[in-house]
């Protein structure tokens, strides 16, 4: 059904729905406006393992790991603890979180099942419980949050398609930050979806950044900060990492017409339209 909605019902829907006087738990019930799947073990863990298993073996025992955009679910910081994280910090632009401890709870026994040190969640009563008990902190306030802490204190950082939604105008700003709290020998992993958030095309392409950029449009659950791939990589090695692109993803052809693009990016190179996405690995450099 949701195929079947073309990519201009779902901006005109999602404009409407986000004006609503409703608060996120509802719209995550009904599964609009929501921030991933983390809330389930199998596919929280499978994210962690994808960005963690290449890279432990560069990490210091006792390290300390930071996911940028958690999303729904708190998921990471109990993944994190069993694979010997001594601190984690969970950071997002709002807390968007569930606070159902039954998440939590499923998650450690996941990971015991799976022969996992899980911190033991039986007798936490709330969420800062929960995190106490896993040596992490959760932070709601996106590039404010990461300006809080300290500087190369940070070992692994990985996100999964989040830093795509990162505000355009924060981006350098963000990854300045991550550069400046990462340590010497530290090293973070992201999955970035360059593909538009409305029908899995290059339909954000089409709007001019006056208004794609405006708040109205930027807040209304859809937006992505429309960086291509060459662009992205640009800023990664300006901020002062090394960059290694372990994957990439691409369509057969260009998705949607060249012709229907908003004037700006009617001239990219076909070779970075193609780009549906990317998995890169950054180092200090």
């Amino acid at each position: 059904m949701r195929e079947a909605v073309p990519w201009w019902a779902r901006i005109a829907a999602k404009l409407v729905l986000s004006r609503l006087p409703v608060g996120y738990a509802l719209w995550r019930k009904l599964n609009l406006f929501a921030h991933g799947s983390m809330d389930r073990a199998e596919y929280a863990f499978g994210v962690f393992q994808q960005h963690f298993e290449p890279l432990q073996g560069e990490l210091r025992p006792g390290f300390t790991a930071l996911e940028l955009g958690p999303g729904d679910s708190l998921a990471s910081a109990i993944i994190a603890a069993a694979c010997g994280a001594q601190w984690t910090y969970l950071v997002d632009s709002g807390a968007f979180a569930t606070p159902d401890l039954g998440v939590y709870r499923e998650m450690a026994a996941y990971l015991r099942a799976r022969n996992l040190q899980a911190p033991d969640l039986g007798g936490v009563c709330d969420v800062d419980a929960m995190l106490q008990a896993c040596r992490a902190r959760y932070c709601t306030e996106g590039l404010q949050s990461l300006r809080a802490i300290p500087s190369e204190s940070v070992d692994f950082i990985w996100s999964q398609a989040v830093l795509e939604h990162v505000r355009r105008r924060d981006f350098p700003a963000t990854i300045a930050e991550m550069r400046r709290i990462v340590r010497a020998d530290g090293i973070a992993s992201h999955r970035i979806d360059l593909q538009d958030h409305l029908g899995g095309a290059l339909n954000n392409l089409r709007i001019g950044s006056r208004v794609w950029e405006a708040e109205w449009m930027a807040r209304s659950g859809f937006y992505t900060n429309r960086l291509r791939m060459a662009e992205l990589l640009r800023i990664f090695d300006s901020s002062g990492f090394s960059v290694d692109v372990s994957t990439v993803n691409r369509w057969e052809k260009v998705p949607t017409p060249r012709g229907a693009l908003a004037a700006e990016f009617r001239g990219l190179d076909d070779e970075d339209l193609l780009v549906k996405g990317f998995q890169v690995v950054l180092r200090p450099k």
